[in-house]
């Protein structure tokens, strides 16, 4: 370290970034060590450089670097991650992570280490981007039922409070709500997975098609029309069906650019959908259950309702890659005016006496 050329700030960020650098390596090895395969070394790879840029800090420190820094609680709270949840969200989060680097900004950083940093923003989002596509279905549908029972429930008891029914009458009224919504979320989702799959697993070629292959005059053949159906030109088609008889031991046709695995299993998207409706649902009528009335009843079930948006706001931005708060504020914004409305009109119902 240079002794009188470094000011106390620049020490005190260097050992923060050294810190962080740190901490960033354990979380990549810590889900290396569940991994297989080449994510496995590719996480590895992660942790490596970011210890090469720990290097750069130490080499800048000296002996300040020996002393420990605290983690940022950012960095904790990924390590936190890593070690409890699943892997798809601690991914998330490096990714935003790396993409907030400061290197670009810090003069001390070298522009090498500040590219570093972007490319790995790209490595983790292709990572992430696979355990996205995973849980897409069923995300998906733990999203949507979530909030619809949040929202719909809540705009019912509203409605229905500020129409002048009784609170046990209300009570009753969420409960219904809350059975009714989440079986025909469930029922519904059910069906509608299972008429997208069995669509998608349409275009898969038959068994027959692989027998036919081993079979076909290897010259004068219409294979290579099969590549131009899905929207190859002539010259890329027949290099194609070239390609692929010369595999004479076991040649068969690749599957079309459809992935049914990422549309969810029906059972799990349907059960899903119905247990986070019925969760959702659950949050307006719980002021309820516990015998507050009149305009407590409303303001806690609407608070309740918001932390919820706000939670799953979030969550679905962090996955997504997106603002979290924009996110959030945008549930909220969404939840509340969708019951606010209906407790207007219960408002207006009741003072018209119908």
């Amino acid at each position: 370290m240079s002794g009188t050329t470094t000011s106390r700030e620049q020490v005190r960020r260097w050992r923060g970034y050294l810190a962080d650098e740190r901490a960033e390596a354990a979380v990549y090895r810590d889900l290396a060590s569940r991994r297989s395969g080449p994510d496995r070394d590719i996480l590895l790879e992660l942790a490596d450089a970011e210890g090469r840029h720990e290097q750069h800090w130490l080499a800048l420190l000296g002996e300040a670097g020996e002393r420990p820094t605290p983690v940022s609680l950012r960095t904790r709270f990924l390590g936190l991650l890593a070690r409890r949840f699943g892997s798809v969200f601690v991914l998330a989060l490096l990714q935003r992570a790396e993409g907030r680097s400061p290197y670009e900004a810090e003069v001390d950083a070298t522009p090498q280490m500040a590219a570093d940093e972007r490319i790995h923003e790209e490595v983790v989002r292709s990572l992430a981007m696979r355990g996205r596509a995973r849980i897409s279905g069923t995300f998906r549908a733990a999203v949507f039922g979530a909030n619809d029972g949040l929202v719909s429930n809540l705009a019912l008891v509203l409605g229905v409070g500020a129409a002048g029914a009784q609170p046990a009458l209300v009570l009753a009224t969420g409960i219904a709500g809350l059975l009714a919504g989440a079986l025909s979320m469930g029922a519904g989702e059910y069906v509608s997975v299972s008429s997208q799959r069995e669509l998608l697993a349409a275009s898969t070629p038959s068994e027959a098609s692989a027998d036919a292959l081993t079979r076909i005059d290897f010259d004068e053949n219409e294979v290579a029309l099969v590549f131009r159906a899905r929207g190859m030109d002539e010259a890329e088609a027949a290099r194609a069906a070239h390609e692929l008889l010369s595999e004479r031991d076991a040649p068969r046709l690749p599957a079309n650019d459809v992935d049914v695995e990422t549309v969810g299993t029906p059972f799990g998207v349907a059960l899903s959908s119905f247990g986070f409706f019925a969760g959702g649902a659950v949050v307006p009528i719980l002021p309820y259950l516990f015998g507050a009335t009149g305009l407590l009843a409303v303001v806690l079930a609407s608070g309740l309702v918001g932390l919820a948006l706000l939670a799953s706001g979030a969550v679905v931005g962090l996955l997504s890659g997106a603002p979290m708060l924009l996110r959030a504020l945008r549930q909220l914004a969404i939840g509340w005016g969708a019951a606010a409305v209906t407790y207007l009109l219960g408002l207006l119902f009741n003072a018209a006496g119908v």
